[in-house]
């Protein structure tokens, strides 16, 4: 058997015993998502949102590419984090990287990878960044793993200076960004760092704005004349 007709063997298994269980199970999952989550993780194949993290489908919000990144001119991730946030209006963003990530590994060498060299050169620049603290960490691993730290930290302060995160805490005061790394060795999450709303930014990445006018305030402005 070709290995892809396992994938549809093991889907209707899957379904079916979902209708077992509950046989309006697929009319409720059509019916609309509210999930309260939004993740940005790594496309490694080894960190399945919904499974490390004990989620039903409808829970998560997901997105991935390679090392988890967000970058101001990324529309396919900026697309999801605006119709995760002003349409879903979830309530966290989890940022998920994960120990022995082979985008970060392969940031930190010199090597040329052809056309991923462009994305690479985003955690390239993570690590000129912490540059002092790396370099002097002399086990290659621990650098790795405090690499793939860091990467995660700077993702979550990139959400935080975007338009679309910063409007959304001006106007309910959501979401809460958690900077988490999988590590594949135990399968536990570990928390690496969270931003709360409204948290204070550097004043250049800082944006204002103006309470959005009511219809009944332009009528009201031309009776005045």
């Amino acid at each position: 058997m070709q290995a892809y007709k396992k994938l549809l063997l093991a889907n209707k298994s899957w379904a079916a015993e979902k209708l077992m269980l509950d046989e309006n199970y697929f009319e409720e999952l059509a019916a609309d998502q509210k999930p309260e989550f939004l993740w940005i993780g790594c496309a490694d194949s080894r960190v399945p949102a919904n499974e490390v993290t004990g989620t039903a489908p409808g829970e998560l919000f997901v997105h991935r590419n390679v090392a988890n990144l967000v970058i101001h001119t990324d529309i396919n991730m900026l697309s999801v984090l605006q119709y995760a946030v002003e349409v879903l209006k979830v309530k966290h963003i989890l940022v998920v990287g994960h120990y022995g990530c082979g985008g970060v590994k392969a940031s930190m060498t010199n090597k040329d990878f052809g056309l991923i060299n462009k994305w690479l050169r985003n955690i390239k620049e993570v690590y000129e960044k912490h540059e002092t603290e790396l370099n002097s960490i002399d086990v290659e691993q621990k650098r790795f793993d405090r690499l793939v730290e860091l990467n995660v930290i700077e993702q979550v302060n990139n959400l935080a200076k975007t338009t679309i995160v910063q409007r959304s805490w001006h106007q309910r005061q959501y979401p809460h960004l958690h900077g988490w790394v999988f590590d594949l060795h135990t399968g536990l999450i570990n928390p690496i760092t969270e931003v709360l709303p409204g948290a204070e930014i550097s004043p250049i990445y800082r944006y204002d704005f103006e309470e959005a006018k009511k219809p009944e305030d332009d009528l009201a402005g031309e009776y005045k004349h």
